[in-house]
């Protein structure tokens, strides 16, 4: 599913199209900030979005076996939530209705 795919999904939820992208770009760009500026966002039985740091080290180069240096750098991780990984592990166990994340009572994102 891309990003478009999931705007359409829940366009069915909140009313229309443009509430769904609304709420998938608002979504996006919160998470995106936090994790740029070095924070975290966790969302409970979903995972949590953090940056990663992997410090300097020295690598070889595999043709002549010369050391290069290799800067550090910084990228985004997620890290699945408990919920998450036992319903991808067993999808039987996700609710036959109502939302998956159980937080919100069905019928009440729309």
């Amino acid at each position: 599913m891309n990003k478009a795919e999931l705007i359409d999904r829940l366009s069915t939820r909140l009313g229309s199209r443009r509430e769904a992208t609304l709420a998938v770009e608002a979504l996006v760009d919160v998470v995106i900030r936090e994790v740029a500026a070095g924070g975290n966002v966790g969302i409970t039985g979903f995972g949590t979005f953090e940056r990663a740091e992997r410090a300097p080290r020295t690598g070889r180069n595999p043709r002549t076996g010369q050391s290069v240096p290799i800067a550090g750098t910084k990228s985004p991780r997620f890290r699945p939530g408990t919920y998450f990984r036992a319903v991808v592990a067993d999808p039987g166990d996700l609710p036959r209705e109502g939302l998956a994340g159980g937080r919100a009572k069905p019928g009440s994102a729309g």
